[in-house]
């Protein structure tokens, strides 16, 4: 694998030049053509769909509309009130709610089931879709009856990926959604474009999680594509099967790009025919030249088996490499899982290896990235006439989608599955993060989902439970189970893949999908739990900001199942301030409380009251801020909390990461970066400032309060940087904030306080 230091140009699809000196005389002797890069810039795939959903004028800076939006059961509630209460009357265009996330309602009583009535009351009201739980997960129903050629959709999960299908997707936070429910745009520069070219053939036994996990192990920490578009080109892609490269095209959320959008030829055609939507079909590809920002080169002849160890996708190895230098590589998982873990429990490994080998506890195969169709009946290829065992190693398989689950029933994948001892069950995305399959304490689970970050088993660490898990693909997970848990690549095994055709079922959808088909109908009542509640009032920023440092987190990377845990906290996503009381639980148990505490001289400020009556501390403040500032007071004012992270940000899209800080009285991050766009922009639409600190050395520690003066003039001219002092000692200590720019309306929504506020004219 080659990561290109320059941009590249692309002749003809299939020729690559490197930008140089001589770039320009060997693209004038191949084409006869004189191409500059800002021209050929306009010849990649990316380009034209994101010019034709631009409505800005200016391509370089984009205001896109989407052509359709989807959400889950997890996130759909938040979004639809925060749209409501500030003017929602119908969905613009087709918005899609599934039920794959809180699909298990036993869980917190009937709250998750109360969720579901209150997005199918509100499809009918609105003129959306809905799609009952156990029918398909989120991004399977998007692949199979919401993606198009050349379209651009906007979901609220971070996996929302149909690059391999044509179409641009994207995963944001909920606040994104709404201004698209709401007629208002998607604000981003240009993004860089990054071409991933693929060349050869994948070897027999390497699936799609195989390749996407050697691009993410390459990739990630490098920040080689952050923030960017990958787009798959090469001779290399025709090599692949439609339901291969959606394997592969699901998985680039983790290496923290934008989106991903691959060319598309005669396969891309049949699966839309075998879908029933073959107008949906359109013609990819980078035109005679193209210019990229960069280039990932991929020989797919040289991936092998692959396996992420815990507790990221970007901690890959071969499995060959494992099995060669395991108990090396179990001492650097042990060393990494002590950052990631914060030595709350102790972690090891090294119990599973019995005479040499490493034993699994679990095997699953599941979700967006694992339950396609031909994963599955390669696995079962694999396993056929095989047992799974009678220790402690399980195997459960979820069909991403009810047509899916019904095809494999129907050409016998499911018994021969079952016959191992296998469990095959519905479409759910539980495993995935971490509510459903939850191992034993210390198991070790290999799975072809997305994620493995700590917790996405069902660990609860404040509670001294710990299990892990490492991802790997369907093929090598089925061979380690015909091995009986012993950890077992699948071009160790001789088996014949059969490969039977999929024949897509539409009556399924047609019997039990809601569809409004766009048609909105204001008598039909939402339906509201007693789960459900409204955002809480928000108050505008004021003048001059006083913040608390209630958190302190530095490990590398900081994820958003950290900031806001997923798993058991997902039945409590429709009830802002309920599922507050999960903030940093997992992380730092006392965060809440602190918050909480500060919170108090915020709310005395709203009730025109005395902040140190609320909170003692604060007449200490107030005096090292008139030492200097003689003219601050409780009515130019706002006291909130902070916390500071390295780089927070990686993994979910859920906007719950941000907005939870909020209701418990944060006004901002401090941090050296953010690792994603999307957790950005969900600072920013919850009203929160997304400031960063240069400085290894922080000038300030969990529990100093800080004083950032004039901020709201800061953020209304755009400041780069802004003063800030320590209090400490009784004065000013100074240090500088800087903040990356800002967009008009992304300053106004931090001056009103939060997007609601911002739609509601406050």
């Amino acid at each position: 694998m080659k990561l290109y230091e320059n941009g590249v140009y692309l002749l003809g699809g299939t020729e690559i030049v490197e930008d140089g000196a001589e770039a320009a005389a060997q693209i004038k002797e191949k084409t006869g053509k004189d191409v500059s890069a800002k021209e050929a810039k306009r010849g990649t795939i990316s380009y034209g769909i994101l010019e034709s959903h631009n409505t800005s004028g200016n391509m370089e800076k984009l205001q896109i509309k989407f052509d359709k939006l989807t959400s889950h059961d997890i996130t759909y509630v938040g979004i639809i009130q925060t749209a409501r209460a500030s003017g929602l009357e119908k969905f613009p265009i087709p918005y899609v709610l599934t039920n794959c996330h809180n699909s298990l309602c036993a869980v917190g009583g009937t709250i998750n089931e109360d969720d579901h009535m209150f997005g199918l009351s509100c499809a009918k009201r609105y003129g959306g879709i809905y799609v009952p739980p156990h029918q398909a997960v989120i991004h399977q129903y998007a692949r199979e009856m919401l993606s198009g050629g050349g379209k651009m959709i906007l979901g609220s999960d971070s996996h929302t990926r149909y690059g391999a299908l044509g179409t641009m997707a994207m995963g944001e936070g909920g606040p994104e959604l709404v201004k698209q429910l709401l007629g208002r745009t998607y604000d981003i520069d240009m993004p860089g474009v990054v071409a991933i070219y693929l060349k050869g053939k994948p070897r027999k036994g390497v699936g799609p999680q195989d390749i996407a996990l050697a691009i993410i192990g390459e990739v990630f920490e490098k920040g080689y594509v952050k923030n960017k578009v990958m787009e798959f080109v090469g001779p290399g892609v025709t090599e692949l099967s439609v339901d291969y490269r959606i394997g592969v095209d699901v998985m680039t959320t983790e290496t923290t790009c934008l989106s991903s959008v691959w060319r598309t030829d005669d396969a891309v055609r049949d699966y839309y025919d075998i879908h029933g939507r073959a107008e949906e079909y359109a013609e990819l590809a980078p035109q005679d030249v193209a210019y990229y920002d960069g280039m990932v080169e991929i020989d797919l002849d040289e991936i092998r088996p692959m396996i992420a160890m815990p507790f990221h996708p970007s901690n890959t190895y071969t499995i060959e490499e494992l099995k060669q230098n395991l108990m090396d590589i179990l001492d650097d998982v042990e060393k990494r899982a002590a950052v990631s873990l914060d030595g709350q429990v102790d972690f090891t490994l090294k119990d599973k290896v019995r005479d040499g080998r490493l034993y699994v506890d679990q095997g699953i195969i599941a979700g967006c990235a694992g339950g396609g169709f031909e994963n599955i009946t390669d696995a079962a290829d694999i396993l056929r006439g095989k047992s799974i065992g009678a220790n402690e190693f399980t195997l459960s398989v979820y069909p991403a989608s009810t047509p899916i689950y019904m095809e494999l029933v129907k050409n016998g994948a499911v018994a021969d599955l079952m016959e191992t001892g296998a469990i095959v069950k519905t479409a759910f995305c539980g495993p995935c993060f971490g509510a459903g399959d939850t191992p034993g304490n210390n198991g070790f689970s290999i799975r072809h989902s997305t994620r493995n970050f700590p917790n996405r088993e069902g660990s609860k660490l404040q509670n001294g439970q710990i299990a892990s898990v490492a991802l790997m693909d369907a093929r090598s997970i089925a061979a380690t189970a015909a091995n009986a848990g012993f950890l077992t690549g699948a071009d160790e095994i001789d088996v014949e893949f059969t490969k039977p055709v999929y024949h897509f079922d539409g009556r399924i959808y047609a019997n039990r999908v809601f569809d409004s088909k766009g048609v909105a109908d204001k008598d039909t009542e939402v339906v509201f739990g007693p789960n459900i509640k409204d955002w809480p009032a928000m108050p505008p920023l004021p003048q001059n900001l006083i913040l608390k440092v209630v958190s302190e987190i530095h490990d590398p990377v900081t994820t958003t199942d950290e900031l806001i845990p997923s798993g058991e906290t997902s039945s409590y996503r429709s009830n802002p301030l309920g599922l507050a009381e999960f903030t940093l639980s997992r992380k730092d148990p006392a965060y809440v409380g602190r918050a909480k505490e500060v919170q108090k001289a915020q709310k005395a400020i709203e009730a025109d009251s005395c902040p140190g009556e609320a909170l003692e501390e604060i007449h200490g403040v107030m005096q090292a801020i008139h030492t200097q500032f003689a003219d601050v007071n409780r009515g130019n004012i706002g006291i909130g909390s902070t916390i500071f992270a390295v780089k927070p940000g990686d993994g979910s899209a859920r906007e719950q990461a941000a907005s939870c800080q909020k209701v418990l009285g944060g006004w901002a991050n401090i941090a050296h970066e953010y690792a994603t766009k999307r957790y950005r922009s969900n600072l920013i639409n919850w009203g929160m400032l997304p400031l960063i600190i240069e400085e290894t050395d922080l000038p300030f520690a969990n529990g100093d309060y800080l004083f950032i003066p004039d901020i709201d003039k800061a953020v209304a001219s755009g400041a780069a940087e802004m003063q800030a002092y320590v209090i400490r000692d009784g004065g000013l200590a100074p240090f500088t904030l800087h903040m990356d720019a800002l967009t008009d309306a992304e300053k106004e929504i931090i001056l009103k306080g939060c997007l609601i506020n911002y739609y509601r004219g406050e």
